[in-house]
């Protein structure tokens, strides 16, 4: 290669783009107008910001995000920024800056302190955090009451008719604040909500994490070559809450087969049609095991839950009957739907005893305590996310459609949808506005502004989902080591190489590297999904690749030989989850959605932590 060649390739491989050098796409201009000042890269910044490394959140935010979903977004990174900062002090880890440019959301870790700061706050973490796994157990009893207590405040927050007149009874009676301040009042209440969640949802999460990463790290120090999988499958095959809602379609199939429903149940795809065709006493007792299941198991979102536009089972039940139909087949095949738990218990528990009878008697104390305690606190990991990002944003976003019912209903907007392109201080605006109207009696101004911005803002939205943004931004870092970067976002050094490499136009298209999520090697055609609404199109035998992998598509798992996902560690839950239900699965190749065709015969090495294009689509 030429020596200038080799110089432009040196220089293109020595950074990601500078994030001010980011060019608008074509048809998104104005994009900006869409996010709060705080969430924007801006220009004052710029000699501060540029040197920073800003890595993608793919894992919780893949999409574009919509104006007001970023509410979402800066509660989730508040929450873990003040868990860390200023309720645990965790010694060597502040929070994260958080930045969109062109509707994708990125993240830059702060500095750590310096080693006398580290010390100083090394004195208070052990406290805090030793009090916590001290009262673990008690702690998280009283934790679930209190996210369940948040979970119902949620629903009950009320949205005020704003009817023709006040109630007699607030001139004789009450004489408190009209409908119009109630409504001003219920969305506060739901705004802090919202906000406050985000720190219950941390609470327990980074000390959880802390835990293991204390048992790797001992792990590490006497067993240099052991990888991070197997250190993973030491504290595996521990019923978490992620997995009831699966389990409860699973229930829900071997009940439809008692009673002699399976072929009605099969038949429908909605619960209108449910309804509408069991109406027989059998079909009735089906329904009513339904309809148990679903408060609150089917409070489960399609995707990551941080998108109002991932509904839920218990919005759309087409993915949910889906895999009941599944499951119905696989129970007249002879199949047992009972998850490998014993399996996964056994395997476990003899990697660990193989382990542990390596060391010292000495050092056996400690390897038992701290497995032990990260045991406890792992099923915390998973259990946070069916409470929050599932149970308790399926009721938030569904509010939210209530008070943009109210709007719809006095001429602001057409869909209730719309209010997702305001962001949220724009709809206090908006509610000042009706109050006016509403009392005064006269017609709002909303009807008025909001329809034009509504339709700039669909139409910036589509040209933004339509680029492609870089996995990261500005100087490549000298190294990354943070823990939680590594386990639950996948970011390594490794990661970043491939990532240069792929900007390049480097490395062999045929083969992708990525992290040995769940064990096995299973081969079958490829099925491309990049939305949870194309769930339906996965056929039994093939492998599933997709930018992440939620949860709650746990009922396709019946069909597939393996996954595949763009994003995520070895602590993933797209890894966790593969892990319980024993099929093999690599997570954070980076490049599986754009490289790899459906069709394609790929083969999935989730000992390796390769998938292989073995041949062309058919």
């Amino acid at each position: 290669m030429p020596s200038h060649a080799t110089d432009q390739l040196s220089a293109l491989k020595a950074s990601f783009p500078d994030p001010y050098d980011i060019e608008t796409p074509e048809g998104a201009e104005g994009w900006e107008d869409m996010y709060s000042y705080h969430n924007r890269f801006l220009e004052a910044r710029r000699d501060e910001d540029s040197k920073r490394t800003w890595f993608r959140n793919s894992l919780h935010f893949p999409e574009v995000s919509y104006p007001f979903d970023h509410a979402v977004i800066d509660g989730s990174f508040t929450g873990t920024g003040v868990t860390n900062t200023r309720v645990f002090a965790l010694p060597p880890a502040l929070g994260l800056d958080v930045r969109v440019i062109n509707g994708y959301t990125y993240m830059s870790a702060l500095d750590s302190p310096d080693e006398e700061t580290q010390a100083r706050r090394a004195g208070e973490f052990a406290q805090r955090a030793g009090y916590y796994f001290k009262n673990w157990d008690a702690l998280y009893d009283e934790w679930e009451t209190r996210v369940t207590d948040a979970i119902k405040g949620v629903y009950e927050i009320e949205v005020p008719e704003l009817s023709e007149f006040e109630a007699l009874e607030r001139v004789t009676e009450d004489r408190g604040p009209t409908q119009g301040n109630l409504l001003l009042a219920g969305y506060h209440r739901l705004l802090e909500a919202g906000d406050q969640i985000w720190t219950l949802h941390s609470e327990f999460l980074n000390l959880g994490y802390a835990a293991y990463l204390q048992f790797l790290t001992l792990c590490k120090g006497h067993f240099p070559e052991i990888g991070d999988q197997t250190i993973s499958r030491m504290v595996s095959g521990i019923d978490v809450l992620l997995f009831r809602p699966d389990d409860e379609l699973r229930n829900l199939a071997r009940k439809a087969e008692e009673l002699g429903v399976s072929d009605a149940v099969k038949a429908c795809s909605s619960e209108d049609e449910l309804r509408a065709n069991l109406t027989d006493e059998a079909g009735l007792a089906w329904l009513a095991a339904l309809d148990t299941a679903k408060d609150p198991w089917f409070n489960f979102s399609n995707g990551s839950g941080m998108y109002h536009s991932h509904r839920s089972w218990v919005d759309d039940m087409a993915l949910p009957l889906q895999g009941i139909g599944d499951y119905i087949d696989q129970l007249r095949a002879g199949n047992d739907l009972t998850r490998p738990l014993d399996k996964l218990q056994a395997e476990r528990d003899e990697i660990t005893a193989n382990y542990r009878e390596l060391l010292d008697e000495d050092d056996r104390e400690a390897f038992d305590e701290t497995l032990g305690l990260a045991r406890t606190v792992f099923p915390y990991v998973e259990n946070h996310n069916f409470y929050v990002e599932h149970w308790f944003l399926t009721g938030f976003w569904n509010k939210v459609r209530e008070f943009s019912a109210k709007f719809v209903e006095w001429g602001f907007w057409n869909d209730i949808e719309d209010i997702f392109f305001l962001r949220r201080a724009e709809v206090e605006e908006a509610i000042y506005d009706l109050q006016m109207a509403w009392g005064a009696g006269g017609t709002p101004q909303g009807g008025f502004h909001w329809p034009p911005i509504i339709a700039r803002r669909r139409e910036i939205y589509r040209a933004l989902s339509a680029w492609s943004p870089p996995p990261a931004l500005g100087p490549v870092p000298g190294e990354v080591n943070e823990p939680l970067t590594i386990m639950l976002w996948g970011i390594t050094p490794e990661t970043v190489d491939r990532w240069l490499a792929a900007q390049a136009g480097e490395g062999d298209s045929k083969v992708l590297t990525g992290f040995a999520g769940s064990p096995g090697v299973a081969e079958g055609r490829a099925r491309v999904v990049m939305r949870p609404d194309e769930l339906d199109t996965v056929q039994d035998g093939e492998i599933l690749v997709a930018p992440v992998t939620s949860p709650s598509w746990t009922p396709v798992f019946g069909r597939i030989r393996g996954s595949v996902s763009d994003i995520g560690g070895i602590m993933c839950h797209a890894a966790i989850v593969s892990r319980e239900y024993g099929l093999p699965a690599v997570v954070g190749v980076g490049f599986g959605t754009s490289t790899i065709k459906t069709g394609q015969l790929i083969r999935v090495d989730g000992d390796a932590g390769t998938v292989t294009i073995l041949e062309e689509e058919n």
